[in-house]
């Protein structure tokens, strides 16, 4: 399947959906403390896409049973949201959401904290960042798709940490998933080229511990550390432009 080039219809109808996603996070911001199941926040969440007329693409999705996927402390990604899952002081959590608006995809996650954390999961989270914003600045007409990966894992490596290499950024807007895989652990100069209209997520998911992930097998879906380190990821989604790129899912004006 080739890289699609999305129109200017297309990229209108993405960037929309996009910022629904995005908004949905900062929505759900007060609601993310101790005490609270993280089944609640999910259905804050599906609440939210409904009253903007957008739909999540998570749900039913290969079976997937919830709207969003809420990935605390050790879980790398795709936690399900559940009424046993209760938030505690210390713990860092991931949300990440995918809204579908009109037929087009927005998908974006970010970590949010439940109080006073620790400085390891603290510095996490900042080289986490970080890393994102490394592999976004990669984005631009000609260069290549590696060079995102190259650059994230560089700097996680450096700073002590594992770059999980079982998941990855992909193509993204006309559907959920799309060319090309966006490895986050990459040769330089390697992997397609970049095209004005491509349209794909990065999501660096970078590890205390090992790389290595566990899928629990009750239920196909939660992905932790091999060793119950902790875990962080950002993600957004991200046009490349004639002279760059555009965050479509930057609600908050960080680029």
């Amino acid at each position: 399947m080739a890289i699609l080039i999305k129109n200017q219809e297309q990229i209108a109808g993405i960037r929309k959906s996009s910022q629904i996603a995005a908004q949905s996070l900062n929505y759900i911001a007060p609601f993310v403390k101790a005490g609270v199941n993280t089944e609640y926040l999910d259905n804050l969440i599906a609440d939210y896409f409904k009253q903007h007329g957008a739909i999540s693409a998570t749900l039913n999705y290969n079976g997937y049973p919830k709207s969003s996927c809420i990935s605390p402390n050790n879980v790398i990604c795709h936690g399900i949201p559940s009424k046993e899952t209760i938030l505690k002081d210390g713990d860092i959590v991931n949300i990440d959401v995918t809204t579908i608006l009109d037929g087009y995809f927005g998908d974006t996650s970010r970590m949010f904290t439940v109080g006073e954390i620790s400085e390891e999961a603290s510095d996490l989270i900042e080289a986490t960042k970080h890393c994102l914003n490394l592999g976004i600045k990669e984005v631009r007409p000609e260069n290549n798709f590696g060079n995102i990966g190259f650059a994230i894992s560089r700097y996680a490596q450096a700073k002590g940490y594992s770059v999980v290499y079982e998941f990855c950024g992909h193509g993204v807007g006309v559907h959920f998933h799309e060319d090309p895989q966006v490895d986050h652990i990459a040769r330089r100069n390697s992997g397609a080229v970049m095209k004005p209209g491509m349209i794909f997520t990065i999501e660096p998911m970078i590890n205390v511990g090992r790389a290595k992930v566990v899928v629990d097998k009750k239920d196909g879906w939660t992905a932790r550390t091999v060793d119950s380190k902790l875990s962080a990821q950002f993600e957004h989604t991200v046009l490349v432009t004639p002279d760059g790129f555009e965050v479509l899912t930057d609600v908050n004006g960080d680029y």
